[in-house]
């Protein structure tokens, strides 16, 4: 029996505000919570002066993680490598900051700041920015506002697939062609174009659409094991989730607990970190991230694969067993 149009009203009426309340939620409430917790600093250099500078850290509980290190140069190694978002160096003439705009521009402000806060008055401090933000893009805004359309894209292709009724190596092949292009576009629109990432071009590519794979074909896999219930269920975990808490306007360990960690398992916020690092600084830290796209564009694409095969199955069973039935209908 149908839902009574009644029915349905009241449920569209009280449905909306819980979806903007959820909405607002996901998105306003990590924004409003920015903070660092166990954020990656460094202190380089030895005697007094390092040793205060590690206890001014220290002394905010749980919002810094701070590493040591003999010399600026280990500390410069560290943060290209994507050990440390800055550092802190003791030297005669006072603190000198290293930061790395490109990792998070936030985060180099925060340091900035956090130093000059706690240095003596009349004390001059110093600032490098040993990976710098492109031109392009000197405030991460562009790469930041990224993350949402990737997501919409992946979201449109695994809807696409299951609403047209692909299936099985089709839909597979469909999934993957879709992301391959977009990964191409975006590309030539991020890097050629605007100049907001500056990494190798085929590299940024394949990550883009390694990000838009993952989250089509987790779309489509929850569909395709759930039915229309998955496309919601994807939409909830891709954009609304995937998007708000992926960290990239300004970084994981700036979001409330455990935002941060559970945006960088979602294809999301794992693509923003992986795109980071091969733009800006040479791969480094990219296996984490690039693991979790894989796996959920592996998962997303075998249960796709299993439900053609489930699908194919169902339908031939009729078509096998026809002949028999008209025989035995003759034979009557």
């Amino acid at each position: 029996m149908s839902t009574p149009p009644n029915r349905r009203a009241v449920a569209v009426v009280l449905l909306i505000p819980v979806v903007v309340t959820l909405a607002l939620w996901a998105f306003a409430w990590p924004a409003a919570r920015i903070a660092p917790r166990d954020l990656p600093v460094g202190v380089a250099g030895a005697g007094p002066a390092a040793e205060q500078l590690e206890r001014g850290f220290e002394q905010r509980a749980g919002a810094f993680e701070v590493h040591r290190f003999d010399d600026e140069a280990a500390a410069r190694a560290a943060i290209e490598d994507r050990t440390v978002y800055g550092a802190v160096v003791a030297g005669p003439e006072g603190p000198h900051v290293l930061t790395a705009s490109a990792a998070s521009p936030v985060v180099a402000q925060l340091l900035r700041e956090a130093v000059t806060a706690a240095a003596p008055e009349g004390v001059q401090v110093r600032t490098t920015d040993v990976v710098a933000a492109p031109a392009g893009d000197p405030r991460g805004s562009a790469l930041g506002a990224s993350v949402l359309p990737l997501a919409l894209a992946g979201m449109g292709a695994g809807a696409a697939v299951t609403l047209l009724g692909l299936r099985g190596t089709r839909a597979a092949l469909t999934l993957t062609g879709s992301a391959a292009l977009v990964g191409l576009a975006a590309t030539a629109v991020a890097h050629s174009w605007l100049g907001v990432i500056t990494g190798d071009w085929w590299t940024e590519a394949g990550v883009l659409a390694l990000t838009v794979l993952a989250i089509g074909s987790a779309v489509a896999g929850l569909a395709a094991l759930l039915g229309p219930r998955g496309l919601g269920l994807g939409a909830l975990l891709m954009i609304l989730l995937g998007n708000s808490f992926s960290g990239v306007t300004s970084a994981p360990q700036l979001l409330p607990e455990p935002v941060g960690m559970i945006g960088q398992w979602l294809p999301p916020g794992a693509g923003g970190s992986l795109l980071r690092s091969v733009a800006f600084f040479d791969g480094s830290a990219a296996g984490g991230p690039a693991l979790t796209l894989a796996l959920w564009s592996a998962l997303g694409l075998a249960a796709v694969l299993l439900a053609g095969r489930r699908g194919t199955s169902t339908e031939d069973a009729p078509t096998a067993g026809a002949p028999a039935t008209r025989e035995g209908a003759l034979t009557g």
